[in-house]
């Protein structure tokens, strides 16, 4: 699962600063109400910086806002299950035409390590307050975090919106939670975007070593336009 991650401004300059050029930026803060900051801690609702193919159908960054809201209801779809993806009506037009990438920092997952539950009753494990964890590849200062997107109308306006998939978790992930993001190389991402590409091949090529620590209390970042 991912409910939250984090764009730092110094290694995601370029995507962030491409997305906040974009007059698409200013339509969707008008629409949406939401700032065009896009580092920091992003949350769902928030808009980021996405990477998904332009006119030519080459890699570009566009500013969208995060998940889907499909009507009639008004809370947002944030994640997309790997297994379902290419079935569930919500997803499966996405799936074979609109695929996307979230670079990221690292991801969030709050849970609780199996060392910390030993030689404890589950009365005492329910009471245990569950650790903010970041998660990200090993070596890496850019997490690309496989998504779908989709164009929405709001008060008149198309705006796109994004959803991460997720798949099952590989360690250490697996010891906190049952999801994890599907996460790609860099060299994944312009096959994964292509609207005539292979999603199941790249799917096969998502990275799995990962590096887990308790997380940090990172500066809210400020508007730098």
């Amino acid at each position: 699962m991912c409910t939250r991650f984090y764009a730092d401004m110094n290694s995601l300059t370029g995507y962030i600063s491409e997305a906040q050029q974009r007059r698409l930026a200013t339509i969707i803060m008008n629409t949406m109400s939401r700032p065009a900051v896009m580092s920091g801690e992003i949350h769902p609702t928030d808009m980021a910086a996405v990477i998904a193919p332009n006119k030519q159908g080459e890699p570009a960054v566009f500013p969208m806002i995060w998940g889907f809201t499909p009507r009639p209801s008004s809370k947002p779809v944030i994640n997309c299950r790997i297994e379902t993806a290419d079935q569930k009506e919500l997803w499966k037009d996405s799936w074979h035409r609109r695929r996307c990438i979230i670079p990221a920092s690292w991801y969030y997952e709050w849970g609780i390590l199996p060392s910390e539950t030993d030689n404890r009753s589950i009365a005492e494990q329910q009471k245990l307050k569950k650790t903010k964890f970041a998660i990200q590849p090993k070596g890496s200062e850019i997490i690309y975090l496989a998504g779908l997107y989709r164009f929405e109308e709001h008060k008149g306006e198309q705006i796109p919106v994004f959803a991460v998939i997720t798949r099952e978790p590989v360690a250490p992930v697996s010891m906190i939670h049952d999801r994890m993001p599907l996460i790609l190389s860099k060299e994944s991402v312009a096959e994964w975007i292509r609207p005539d590409g292979d999603p199941v091949g790249v799917v096969n090529k998502a990275l799995t070593e990962l590096t887990m620590e308790p997380a940090k209390d990172e500066p809210e970042p400020q508007m730098s336009f």
